[in-house]
Protein backbone atom coordinates (compact mmCIF):
# COMPACT_ATOMS: atom_id res chain seq x y z
CA UNK A 1 0.00 0.00 0.00
CA UNK A 2 3.11 2.63 0.05
CA UNK A 3 3.34 3.57 -3.74
CA UNK A 4 6.97 2.62 -5.17
CA UNK A 5 7.87 5.01 -7.91
CA UNK A 6 10.34 4.26 -10.74
CA UNK A 7 13.53 5.77 -11.50
CA UNK A 8 11.55 7.87 -14.15
CA UNK A 9 9.25 8.89 -11.61
CA UNK A 10 11.31 10.40 -9.21
CA UNK A 11 13.82 12.00 -11.49
CA UNK A 12 10.08 13.85 -12.82
CA UNK A 13 9.99 14.78 -9.03
CA UNK A 14 13.33 16.02 -9.08
CA UNK A 15 12.70 17.95 -12.03
CA UNK A 16 9.34 19.28 -10.11
CA UNK A 17 11.21 19.99 -7.35
CA UNK A 18 13.43 22.34 -9.20
CA UNK A 19 11.14 24.06 -11.35
CA UNK A 20 9.34 25.29 -7.79
CA UNK A 21 12.79 26.31 -6.31
CA UNK A 22 13.73 28.20 -9.37
CA UNK A 23 10.06 30.33 -9.52
CA UNK A 24 8.48 30.63 -6.39
CA UNK A 25 9.54 34.03 -4.64
CA UNK A 26 12.16 33.63 -1.21
CA UNK A 27 10.48 32.52 1.89
CA UNK A 28 7.31 31.03 0.19
CA UNK A 29 4.84 29.40 2.68
CA UNK A 30 1.74 29.00 0.44
CA UNK A 31 -0.83 30.83 -1.79
CA UNK A 32 -2.78 31.76 1.78
CA UNK A 33 -0.02 33.64 2.82
CA UNK A 34 -1.19 36.17 0.03
CA UNK A 35 -3.58 38.90 0.73
CA UNK A 36 -6.55 38.37 -1.96
CA UNK A 37 -5.98 40.68 -4.68
CA UNK A 38 -1.98 39.53 -4.41
CA UNK A 39 -3.13 35.88 -4.63
CA UNK A 40 -5.46 36.69 -7.74
CA UNK A 41 -2.44 38.23 -9.34
CA UNK A 42 -0.38 34.99 -8.09
CA UNK A 43 -2.87 32.77 -9.89
CA UNK A 44 -2.86 34.52 -13.36
CA UNK A 45 0.58 34.83 -13.22
CA UNK A 46 1.38 31.14 -11.81
CA UNK A 47 -1.37 29.62 -14.81
CA UNK A 48 0.92 31.17 -17.57
CA UNK A 49 4.04 30.04 -16.38
CA UNK A 50 2.81 26.29 -15.91
CA UNK A 51 1.12 26.72 -19.62
CA UNK A 52 4.73 28.22 -21.18
CA UNK A 53 6.54 25.19 -19.30
CA UNK A 54 3.93 22.40 -20.71
CA UNK A 55 3.08 21.75 -16.66
CA UNK A 56 -0.10 22.15 -17.19
CA UNK A 57 -2.36 18.87 -18.37
CA UNK A 58 0.98 16.95 -18.11
CA UNK A 59 -0.72 13.75 -18.78
CA UNK A 60 -2.47 15.23 -22.37
CA UNK A 61 -0.89 14.27 -25.44
CA UNK A 62 1.43 16.50 -26.79
CA UNK A 63 -0.20 17.43 -30.21
CA UNK A 64 -3.29 18.70 -27.87
CA UNK A 65 -0.71 20.89 -25.85
CA UNK A 66 0.15 18.56 -22.70
CA UNK A 67 3.32 16.97 -22.24
CA UNK A 68 2.59 13.68 -23.14
CA UNK A 69 3.93 12.35 -19.71
CA UNK A 70 2.25 9.19 -17.69
CA UNK A 71 -0.20 9.49 -15.69
CA UNK A 72 1.88 8.66 -12.67
CA UNK A 73 4.17 11.73 -13.46
CA UNK A 74 0.94 13.88 -13.09
CA UNK A 75 0.44 12.30 -9.61
CA UNK A 76 4.32 13.52 -8.76
CA UNK A 77 3.32 16.66 -9.86
CA UNK A 78 0.35 16.83 -7.60
CA UNK A 79 1.94 15.93 -5.01
CA UNK A 80 4.82 17.93 -5.32
CA UNK A 81 2.46 21.18 -6.25
CA UNK A 82 0.36 20.56 -3.12
CA UNK A 83 3.22 20.28 -0.66
CA UNK A 84 4.47 23.57 -1.84
CA UNK A 85 1.09 25.32 -1.12
CA UNK A 86 0.75 26.13 -5.05
CA UNK A 87 -2.15 25.66 -7.22
CA UNK A 88 -2.20 23.55 -10.54
CA UNK A 89 -4.11 26.33 -12.32
CA UNK A 90 -7.07 28.75 -11.52
CA UNK A 91 -10.62 27.90 -9.81
CA UNK A 92 -11.60 26.78 -13.95
CA UNK A 93 -9.01 24.40 -14.22
CA UNK A 94 -10.46 21.49 -12.59
CA UNK A 95 -13.64 21.77 -14.85
CA UNK A 96 -11.35 22.76 -17.65
CA UNK A 97 -8.74 20.32 -17.64
CA UNK A 98 -9.01 17.40 -14.86
CA UNK A 99 -13.23 16.93 -16.10
CA UNK A 100 -13.94 18.21 -19.43
CA UNK A 101 -10.78 17.84 -21.23
CA UNK A 102 -10.16 14.69 -20.09
CA UNK A 103 -13.66 13.18 -20.98
CA UNK A 104 -13.01 14.50 -24.24
CA UNK A 105 -9.78 12.75 -24.43
CA UNK A 106 -11.32 9.77 -23.73
CA UNK A 107 -14.64 10.12 -25.98
CA UNK A 108 -14.69 13.11 -28.07
CA UNK A 109 -13.54 12.91 -31.42
CA UNK A 110 -10.45 13.81 -33.12
CA UNK A 111 -12.00 17.11 -34.51
CA UNK A 112 -13.33 18.31 -30.96
CA UNK A 113 -9.92 17.42 -29.23
CA UNK A 114 -8.43 19.74 -31.58
CA UNK A 115 -10.93 22.32 -31.25
CA UNK A 116 -11.33 21.86 -27.82
CA UNK A 117 -8.06 21.26 -25.91
CA UNK A 118 -5.48 23.61 -27.11
CA UNK A 119 -8.07 26.40 -26.34
CA UNK A 120 -8.10 24.95 -22.28
CA UNK A 121 -4.48 24.58 -22.52
CA UNK A 122 -4.11 28.37 -23.43
CA UNK A 123 -6.69 29.92 -21.48
CA UNK A 124 -9.14 30.63 -24.02
CA UNK A 125 -11.60 28.70 -23.10
CA UNK A 126 -12.33 28.05 -18.93
CA UNK A 127 -15.22 25.67 -18.50
CA UNK A 128 -17.87 25.35 -15.80
CA UNK A 129 -20.34 22.06 -15.28
CA UNK A 130 -23.83 22.06 -15.79
CA UNK A 131 -24.95 19.17 -14.08
CA UNK A 132 -27.72 19.78 -11.35
CA UNK A 133 -31.15 20.94 -11.32
CA UNK A 134 -33.57 22.55 -8.98
CA UNK A 135 -35.51 19.06 -9.22
CA UNK A 136 -32.75 16.84 -9.82
CA UNK A 137 -29.75 16.96 -7.28
CA UNK A 138 -28.63 13.81 -5.71
CA UNK A 139 -31.14 11.43 -8.40
CA UNK A 140 -28.90 13.31 -11.22
CA UNK A 141 -30.25 11.09 -13.77
CA UNK A 142 -33.49 12.63 -13.26
CA UNK A 143 -32.45 15.96 -15.18
CA UNK A 144 -34.82 17.47 -17.04
CA UNK A 145 -32.79 20.28 -19.31
CA UNK A 146 -34.31 19.59 -22.82
CA UNK A 147 -31.69 19.29 -25.76
CA UNK A 148 -33.98 19.24 -29.51
CA UNK A 149 -31.65 18.94 -32.54
CA UNK A 150 -32.96 21.65 -34.85
CA UNK A 151 -31.22 21.13 -38.27
CA UNK A 152 -27.31 21.69 -37.64
CA UNK A 153 -28.04 22.82 -34.43
CA UNK A 154 -28.81 21.61 -30.90
CA UNK A 155 -31.32 23.89 -29.27
CA UNK A 156 -31.33 23.81 -25.50
CA UNK A 157 -34.43 24.93 -22.39
CA UNK A 158 -33.94 24.64 -18.86
CA UNK A 159 -32.11 25.37 -15.75
CA UNK A 160 -29.33 24.80 -14.07
CA UNK A 161 -27.97 25.20 -10.35
CA UNK A 162 -24.73 25.21 -8.18
CA UNK A 163 -22.89 25.60 -11.14
CA UNK A 164 -19.05 26.67 -9.58
CA UNK A 165 -17.55 28.99 -11.21
CA UNK A 166 -19.65 29.43 -13.80
CA UNK A 167 -19.47 33.53 -13.61
CA UNK A 168 -15.77 33.04 -15.04
CA UNK A 169 -16.10 30.68 -17.60
CA UNK A 170 -17.40 31.10 -21.30
CA UNK A 171 -18.26 27.06 -21.75
CA UNK A 172 -20.20 24.73 -20.22
CA UNK A 173 -20.73 21.27 -20.48
CA UNK A 174 -24.13 20.08 -19.83
CA UNK A 175 -26.21 16.90 -19.27
CA UNK A 176 -29.26 17.02 -21.24
CA UNK A 177 -32.43 15.29 -22.17
CA UNK A 178 -32.44 14.39 -25.84
CA UNK A 179 -34.46 10.97 -25.52
CA UNK A 180 -37.64 11.83 -23.05
CA UNK A 181 -39.67 8.26 -24.32
CA UNK A 182 -36.20 6.52 -23.36
CA UNK A 183 -35.23 5.09 -19.60
CA UNK A 184 -34.21 7.93 -17.73
CA UNK A 185 -30.14 6.73 -17.85
CA UNK A 186 -30.35 6.41 -21.46
CA UNK A 187 -31.92 9.82 -23.28
CA UNK A 188 -29.03 11.94 -21.78
CA UNK A 189 -26.56 13.51 -23.77
CA UNK A 190 -23.27 15.21 -23.33
CA UNK A 191 -23.36 18.93 -24.78
CA UNK A 192 -20.51 21.73 -24.79
CA UNK A 193 -22.34 24.64 -25.18
CA UNK A 194 -21.20 28.63 -25.48
CA UNK A 195 -21.94 30.59 -22.68
CA UNK A 196 -21.09 33.87 -24.53
CA UNK A 197 -24.73 33.91 -26.34
CA UNK A 198 -27.99 35.69 -25.81
CA UNK A 199 -29.72 32.34 -24.45
CA UNK A 200 -27.47 31.60 -21.57
CA UNK A 201 -28.04 33.87 -18.40
CA UNK A 202 -25.32 32.83 -15.52
CA UNK A 203 -26.86 34.59 -11.85
CA UNK A 204 -24.98 34.34 -9.06
CA UNK A 205 -26.19 32.61 -5.88
CA UNK A 206 -24.44 34.41 -2.45
CA UNK A 207 -24.11 31.66 -0.10
CA UNK A 208 -23.69 31.98 4.12
CA UNK A 209 -20.71 32.65 3.71
CA UNK A 210 -21.28 36.21 1.87
CA UNK A 211 -19.43 34.56 -1.14
CA UNK A 212 -20.03 34.26 -4.46
CA UNK A 213 -18.50 30.35 -5.52
CA UNK A 214 -21.71 29.29 -7.37
CA UNK A 215 -24.79 30.24 -9.97
CA UNK A 216 -27.66 29.27 -11.64
CA UNK A 217 -27.55 29.10 -15.27
CA UNK A 218 -30.72 29.53 -17.83
CA UNK A 219 -30.57 28.25 -20.63
CA UNK A 220 -33.24 29.70 -23.22
CA UNK A 221 -33.29 28.92 -26.60
CA UNK A 222 -29.22 28.29 -26.10
CA UNK A 223 -27.71 27.07 -29.27
CA UNK A 224 -24.53 24.73 -30.11
CA UNK A 225 -23.51 22.85 -33.17
CA UNK A 226 -24.72 19.51 -33.94
CA UNK A 227 -21.53 17.83 -33.73
CA UNK A 228 -20.46 19.55 -30.07
CA UNK A 229 -22.09 16.41 -28.04
CA UNK A 230 -19.12 14.23 -26.44
CA UNK A 231 -19.84 10.31 -27.38
CA UNK A 232 -22.72 9.28 -29.57
CA UNK A 233 -26.68 11.32 -28.58
CA UNK A 234 -28.42 9.66 -25.38
CA UNK A 235 -24.68 8.21 -24.30
CA UNK A 236 -24.60 11.11 -22.20
CA UNK A 237 -24.51 9.10 -18.84
CA UNK A 238 -21.43 6.85 -19.71
CA UNK A 239 -19.24 9.99 -20.78
CA UNK A 240 -20.38 11.25 -17.23
CA UNK A 241 -19.28 8.27 -15.84
CA UNK A 242 -15.94 8.66 -17.05
CA UNK A 243 -15.37 12.17 -16.15
CA UNK A 244 -16.58 10.85 -12.78
CA UNK A 245 -13.34 9.08 -12.31
CA UNK A 246 -10.84 11.71 -13.16
CA UNK A 247 -13.03 13.82 -10.53
CA UNK A 248 -12.96 11.66 -8.24
CA UNK A 249 -9.13 10.04 -8.61
CA UNK A 250 -7.25 13.74 -8.88
CA UNK A 251 -7.62 14.43 -5.15
CA UNK A 252 -6.70 10.93 -3.50
CA UNK A 253 -3.20 12.09 -3.50
CA UNK A 254 -3.22 15.42 -2.20
CA UNK A 255 -6.28 16.14 -0.02
CA UNK A 256 -4.58 14.43 3.43
CA UNK A 257 -1.78 16.98 2.72
CA UNK A 258 -4.23 19.94 2.64
CA UNK A 259 -6.07 18.39 5.62
CA UNK A 260 -3.11 17.57 7.40
CA UNK A 261 -1.78 21.68 6.79
CA UNK A 262 -5.14 22.56 8.19
CA UNK A 263 -5.21 20.48 11.42
CA UNK A 264 -1.49 21.37 12.18
CA UNK A 265 -2.70 24.64 11.86
CA UNK A 266 -5.72 23.97 14.13
CA UNK A 267 -3.95 22.35 16.85
CA UNK A 268 -1.41 24.95 17.29
CA UNK A 269 -3.98 27.69 18.08
CA UNK A 270 -5.59 25.11 20.44
CA UNK A 271 -2.40 25.05 22.21
CA UNK A 272 -1.79 28.99 22.28
CA UNK A 273 -5.38 29.10 23.92
CA UNK A 274 -5.11 26.74 26.56
CA UNK A 275 -8.23 24.82 25.25
CA UNK A 276 -5.95 21.64 25.07
CA UNK A 277 -6.08 21.18 28.52
CA UNK A 278 -9.37 20.13 28.18
CA UNK A 279 -9.93 15.84 27.68
CA UNK A 280 -12.69 16.57 25.31
CA UNK A 281 -10.50 18.50 23.29
CA UNK A 282 -7.76 16.61 22.96
CA UNK A 283 -9.78 13.22 22.56
CA UNK A 284 -11.26 15.08 19.52
CA UNK A 285 -7.98 16.51 18.24
CA UNK A 286 -6.67 12.83 18.56
CA UNK A 287 -9.81 11.08 16.57
CA UNK A 288 -9.13 14.19 13.66
CA UNK A 289 -5.07 13.14 13.23
CA UNK A 290 -6.31 9.24 13.07
CA UNK A 291 -8.47 10.46 10.17
CA UNK A 292 -6.45 12.21 8.33
CA UNK A 293 -3.46 9.52 8.69
CA UNK A 294 -6.77 7.21 7.40
CA UNK A 295 -7.11 9.79 4.40
CA UNK A 296 -3.37 9.43 3.50
CA UNK A 297 -3.10 5.88 3.41
CA UNK A 298 -6.43 5.22 1.35
CA UNK A 299 -4.94 7.46 -0.61
CA UNK A 300 -1.66 5.84 -0.85
CA UNK A 301 -3.47 3.07 -1.91
CA UNK A 302 -5.15 4.27 -4.51
CA UNK A 303 -1.84 5.85 -5.64
CA UNK A 304 -0.47 2.45 -5.13
CA UNK A 305 -3.24 0.75 -8.30
CA UNK A 306 -2.79 3.62 -10.54
CA UNK A 307 0.71 2.74 -10.49
CA UNK A 308 -0.58 -1.35 -11.32
CA UNK A 309 -2.02 0.63 -14.65
CA UNK A 310 -5.51 0.47 -12.87
CA UNK A 311 -7.74 3.67 -13.77
CA UNK A 312 -10.24 4.87 -10.70
CA UNK A 313 -12.75 2.90 -9.37
CA UNK A 314 -15.62 2.99 -7.57
CA UNK A 315 -13.79 2.91 -4.54
CA UNK A 316 -13.22 6.25 -4.73
CA UNK A 317 -16.60 6.87 -3.13
CA UNK A 318 -14.81 5.53 0.58
CA UNK A 319 -12.45 8.48 0.00
CA UNK A 320 -15.62 11.22 -0.60
CA UNK A 321 -17.41 10.00 2.43
CA UNK A 322 -13.90 9.77 4.50
CA UNK A 323 -12.98 13.53 3.75
CA UNK A 324 -16.53 15.28 3.29
CA UNK A 325 -18.26 13.91 6.76
CA UNK A 326 -14.59 14.13 8.70
CA UNK A 327 -14.27 17.75 7.62
CA UNK A 328 -18.03 18.75 8.79
CA UNK A 329 -17.46 17.11 11.90
CA UNK A 330 -13.97 18.60 12.97
CA UNK A 331 -15.28 21.93 11.46
CA UNK A 332 -18.12 21.68 14.47
CA UNK A 333 -15.65 20.49 16.88
CA UNK A 334 -13.21 22.56 16.89
CA UNK A 335 -15.54 25.90 16.87
CA UNK A 336 -15.26 25.63 20.60
CA UNK A 337 -11.50 27.10 20.11
CA UNK A 338 -13.10 30.00 19.32
CA UNK A 339 -15.80 30.29 22.08
CA UNK A 340 -18.22 33.13 21.99
CA UNK A 341 -15.46 34.83 19.07
CA UNK A 342 -17.04 32.36 16.43
CA UNK A 343 -20.89 34.93 16.66
CA UNK A 344 -18.22 37.86 16.08
CA UNK A 345 -15.68 36.79 13.95
CA UNK A 346 -12.76 38.99 12.86
CA UNK A 347 -9.79 38.73 10.71
CA UNK A 348 -8.54 37.59 7.54
CA UNK A 349 -11.53 35.84 5.20
CA UNK A 350 -10.77 32.39 3.92
CA UNK A 351 -9.12 32.29 0.73
CA UNK A 352 -11.58 29.20 -0.39
CA UNK A 353 -15.06 28.53 -0.29
CA UNK A 354 -15.18 24.71 -0.13
CA UNK A 355 -12.90 22.58 1.68
CA UNK A 356 -9.86 23.58 3.44
CA UNK A 357 -8.21 27.10 3.38
CA UNK A 358 -5.10 27.48 1.48
CA UNK A 359 -2.09 26.03 2.54
CA UNK A 360 -0.11 29.54 4.19
CA UNK A 361 -3.23 30.82 5.21
CA UNK A 362 -2.77 32.29 9.13
CA UNK A 363 -5.76 31.78 10.75
CA UNK A 364 -8.40 34.11 11.79
CA UNK A 365 -11.56 33.66 13.47
CA UNK A 366 -13.31 34.61 10.37
CA UNK A 367 -11.57 32.19 8.22
CA UNK A 368 -12.01 29.25 9.78
CA UNK A 369 -16.09 30.56 10.57
CA UNK A 370 -15.72 30.21 6.92
CA UNK A 371 -14.23 26.68 6.42
CA UNK A 372 -17.14 25.37 8.93
CA UNK A 373 -19.82 26.95 7.17
CA UNK A 374 -18.25 25.58 3.54
CA UNK A 375 -17.48 22.35 5.32
CA UNK A 376 -21.58 21.81 5.16
CA UNK A 377 -22.43 21.71 1.68
CA UNK A 378 -19.14 18.82 1.46
CA UNK A 379 -21.75 16.08 1.83
CA UNK A 380 -24.13 17.32 -1.10
CA UNK A 381 -21.83 18.53 -3.94
CA UNK A 382 -19.94 15.61 -5.99
CA UNK A 383 -22.59 12.79 -5.04
CA UNK A 384 -24.14 13.34 -1.94
CA UNK A 385 -23.60 10.51 1.22
CA UNK A 386 -26.10 8.93 0.58
CA UNK A 387 -25.27 8.41 -3.16
CA UNK A 388 -21.81 7.38 -2.22
CA UNK A 389 -22.98 4.66 0.03
CA UNK A 390 -25.39 3.20 -2.24
CA UNK A 391 -21.80 2.97 -4.96
CA UNK A 392 -19.75 1.23 -2.20
CA UNK A 393 -22.52 -1.60 -1.09
CA UNK A 394 -23.61 -1.80 -5.07
CA UNK A 395 -20.18 -1.37 -6.75
CA UNK A 396 -17.46 -2.38 -4.28
CA UNK A 397 -19.15 -4.43 -1.60
CA UNK A 398 -21.41 -6.28 -4.12
CA UNK A 399 -24.69 -6.38 -2.01
CA UNK A 400 -28.15 -6.67 -3.68
CA UNK A 401 -29.03 -3.10 -5.31
CA UNK A 402 -32.30 -1.47 -3.92
CA UNK A 403 -35.86 -2.06 -6.38
CA UNK A 404 -36.31 0.30 -8.60
CA UNK A 405 -39.50 2.52 -8.47
CA UNK A 406 -38.53 4.32 -11.74
CA UNK A 407 -37.93 2.24 -14.70
CA UNK A 408 -39.58 2.56 -17.92
CA UNK A 409 -39.72 5.86 -20.11
CA UNK A 410 -38.01 8.90 -18.45
CA UNK A 411 -41.32 10.84 -19.08
CA UNK A 412 -43.63 8.19 -17.67
CA UNK A 413 -42.00 8.53 -14.49
CA UNK A 414 -45.00 9.71 -11.93
CA UNK A 415 -47.80 9.38 -14.24
CA UNK A 416 -49.49 6.30 -12.44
Amino acid sequence: MRPSYNEEAESYRQKIQAFLGEHLPPNWSGLGALDENSRDVFIDEWRALLAENKLLAVSWPEEYGGAGLSEVERIVLAEEFAKAGVPEGNENDGFSITMVGNAIIQCGTEEQKRQFLPRIISGEDRWCQGYSEPDSGSDLANLGARAVLDGDEWVVNGQKVWTSSGHTANWIFVLCRTAPEAPKHKGISFLLVPMNQDGVDCRPIINISNRHDFNEVFFSDAKTPKDHVVGDVNDGWRVANVLLGFERGHGATTDAVRFRDEFERVCSVAQDRGVTGDPLMRQDLARAHSKVEIMKWMGQRQVTSVLAGNPPGPESSLHKLLWSEYHQWFTEKTMHILGAEAMTPSGAQAAHGIQTDAIGAEFSSLAWVQTMLGARPGTIYAGTSEVQRNIVGDRVLGLPREPRADSGPWNEIGKN
